[in-house]
């Protein structure tokens, strides 16, 4: 049973059961159904309570469920929700701490509705790239009122239920501290003789200008909606409440929903979703695995890189000691983390107080031994092999045991780090993005001797200071970086071939990514690309790359901190300006190479740059470095800028078909840097067969 039965008196009590929120599906709502009709047959019962076990009421319908049988399959939400309208016995709503979506449209189908303050109350299915689909854009406005509805419908942005005890939606608002279900019951004691019995569907929308008000909100919803239709869709079944009959809206609401269904957007962001929760499982990490306590932490390099990770330990309120080696160094990045954290209060973000408070978790000092105590110690230099050798021989000689020895590398062997070390069993990879005090995404990297405490240890850290952790094998580049330069290099070659960046940056932005691979370059310092290309020109002397990037910063021209990149940048200003002479530099580079230029087609750049990634990916999938597909893609679509409504390069080659993919790649091994182009093994066997990444 997903649904509990109980008897208080005259009064049944049925208590959704099915951990960890409560989800509406399939079995709970058959046995949510089954309970009111038992309650609803009991003459000794003369009034319902309806609850939640544990820790929500409930956080709507399972999204596991969706464009599969059991969506359908009766009784459905809907059903659920017209049973208990239809009960001739007064229905209590009892809500505690989560009231979302599925669970909120079957609160507001009860005859009246209970909550403790601090409950979390929205309609959140807009960020799936949905709509509510059981009532909720037609009942939410009867008793919020049209404005305060469409707001939460179309930002999907919870409400804390005490905020809410004035309006209609709630009859009662209990104090903080009072006992839930022994108060519901008593509620539903005092109400059980009352009739006729309420029902919100029966409730008018009251508004003085409610046309006017709904073609400013179309206006404002048009210009923030971006490629999503959803926050569209969601005004119009709003405005449904006004101007159609209650019966008339819910039809119109279910098309509405149902269309969405079917569009690329609420697959991309379902899959999203559910990747996004896929990645803290490992199959040979069990959840019960024991961790390792984190009390205290401590970062090497106060560099920009350095600074931002101690933040994160700050921000959860861990204590972080940063180490440098000199003393200017180690100034300057202290002052840096204040900057950063008094323009966080200056917009308004943070209080003094707990900018202060922050600030006051980050010392600094020079001694290995100062850190010696932490829990866990991230490494932040300089990415060089030998550095940062050097920098774990110290941890190693210094950190008590059982310490966790991590690293920030983006490119390096973990194993060889671990190797310098005599407990290769506490090393691990963690890589932050830049600005690491805000980038989503942590890469973890586990070497061959990661202990799975280890592992586990850090993917819970990761959720403690607020980033997605995606595990990653040991490989140069790791899952996200060895991508990269995939894409990277596809558009160098463009670059000799006849595009420049300003048509290559326009053609992937218009395609969705948050930047261009020219602004990104610039952005992050072109004189990191150059060391590790030649790094690579003595690992991988068989590697092909573009001499045009290694022109360009034999110049000096490294990107926005030097004023000058692949764009010109303006003191004072970080907009990228079109620079004659690096397109002069670039048509000179053709020239010697003997290429004649042509003109490229923004769809064979998109292509391009994309293929590339999936090929990569796919290879990086068959060789375990990362461990399903969903993992690659939350990688792209949390640190790379990988277009959201996309649903990231593995999900997108699946929805144009891995047939067509591998046609282009073959076709693109046929010209110039076609050995570029080798296509994954797995890619050609799974376009073979007909399936997708995802199976």
């Amino acid at each position: 049973m997903s649904a509990d039965y109980t008897v208080q008196g005259k009064v049944a009590v049925v208590s959704l059961n099915n951990p960890p929120v409560n989800g509406l599906g399939l079995e709970t709502r058959s046995a949510a159904v089954a309970a009111i009709e038992r309650a609803e047959a009991d003459p000794a019962i003369e009034a319902i309570v309806l609850t939640g076990a544990g820790k929500a009421f409930s956080g709507g319908a399972d999204i596991r469920e969706f464009n599969s049988p059991k969506a359908l399959t009766e009784p459905t939400l809907h059903s659920l929700i017209k049973v208990v309208e239809n009960c001739s016995k007064p229905v209590v709503a009892a809500i505690h701490s989560v009231c979302m979506g599925g669970g909120l449209e079957l609160a507001l189908g009860c005859n009246y509705r209970v909550a403790l303050p601090g409950a979390q109350i929205a309609l959140p299915e807009v960020k799936l790239g949905l709509l509510p689909g059981a009532g909720g854009t037609q009942r939410l406005p009867r008793v919020l009122g049209l404005e305060m509805a469409l707001d939460m419908v179309v930002t999907g942005t919870p409400v804390a239920s005490e905020k809410l005890a004035s309006t209609a939606l709630f009859d009662q608002v209990f104090p903080a501290g009072t006992d839930l279900l022994p108060a519901a019951v008593a509620f539903a004691e005092k109400i059980a003789d009352l009739r006729p019995l309420p029902k919100v569907r029966e409730r008018q929308v009251d508004h003085p200008h409610p046309e006017a008000f709904l073609q400013a909100a179309r206006e404002k919803v048009k210009a923030m909606a971006g490629p999503f239709p959803a926050p569209l869709a969601c005004v119009e079944t709003v405005a449904a409440s006004v101007g159609k009959p209650f019966e008339e809206g819910l039809t119109f609401e279910r098309e509405c929903f149902l269309q969405l269904m079917q569009t690329p957007e609420s697959k991309a962001l379902r899959h999203a979703f559910m990747a996004e929760r896929a990645a803290s499982k490992v199959p040979d990490v069990p959840a019960d695995t024991p961790v390792r306590t984190i009390a205290r932490a401590a970062v090497v390099g106060a560099g920009t890189m350095g600074g931002g990770i101690a933040m994160n330990f700050a921000n959860a309120g861990i204590p972080v000691t940063i180490l440098e080696t000199s003393r200017e160094a180690l100034d300057k990045g202290l002052a840096t983390i204040r900057k950063n954290y008094e323009n966080t209060v200056r917009k308004g973000k943070l209080t003094q107080e707990k900018c202060e408070q922050r600030i006051g978790l980050i010392e600094g000092t020079l001694s290995y031994a100062d850190i010696a105590a932490a829990d866990i110690v991230i490494e932040a230099v300089f990415e060089d092999m030998g550095v940062k050798e050097a920098v774990f021989r110290q941890l190693d000689a210094h950190m008590k045991p059982g310490a966790i020895l991590a690293s920030n590398t983006s490119t390096l062997d973990l194993d060889r780090i671990a190797a310098s070390t005599s407990r290769p069993q506490d090393v691990i990879g963690l890589h932050f993005f830049s600005p690491a005090n805000v980038m989503k995404l942590l890469e973890i990297v586990r070497g061959k001797q990661t202990g799975k405490d280890v592992l586990a240890t850090c993917l819970a850290l990761s959720k403690k200071i607020r980033k997605l952790g995606v595990v990653s094998g040991v490989c140069d580049g790791f899952i996200g970086n060895r991508m990269l330069e995939q894409y990277l290099r596809q558009a160098y070659f463009l670059l000799e071939e006849g595009a420049l960046p300003e048509q290559v940056d326009g053609a992937i932005e218009r395609f969705g990514f948050a930047m261009g691979p020219f602004r990104m370059s610039d952005l992050a310092g072109n004189d990191v690309g150059w060391y590790i290309r030649k790094r690579r020109a003595v690992e991988s002397p068989q590697l092909v790359y573009s001499k045009t990037a290694d022109l360009l910063c034999e110049q000096g021209r490294f990107g926005q901190k030097t004023g000058a990149g692949w764009y010109d940048y303006r003191a004072g200003e970080r907009k990228a300006h079109p620079s004659q002479a690096v397109n002069d530099l670039i048509v000179q580079q053709s020239r010697e190479l003997g290429v004649e230029r042509r003109d490229i087609a923004d769809s064979e750049i998109v292509e391009r740059l994309v293929y590339a990634l999936v090929n990569e990916g796919a290879k990086i999938l068959e060789e375990g470095i990362a461990l399903r597909a969903s993992d690659i893609d939350m990688v792209y679509l949390s640190g790379y800028g990988f277009p959201l409504h996309r649903g990231g390069p593995m999900f997108y080659a699946d929805s144009v078909g891995l047939p067509q993919v591998l046609e282009a790649i073959r076709k693109y091994a046929g010209g110039r840097h076609g050995e570029a182009w080798t296509p994954a093994p797995l890619l050609e066997r799974l376009a073979a067969e007909g399936k997708g990444f995802k199976g």
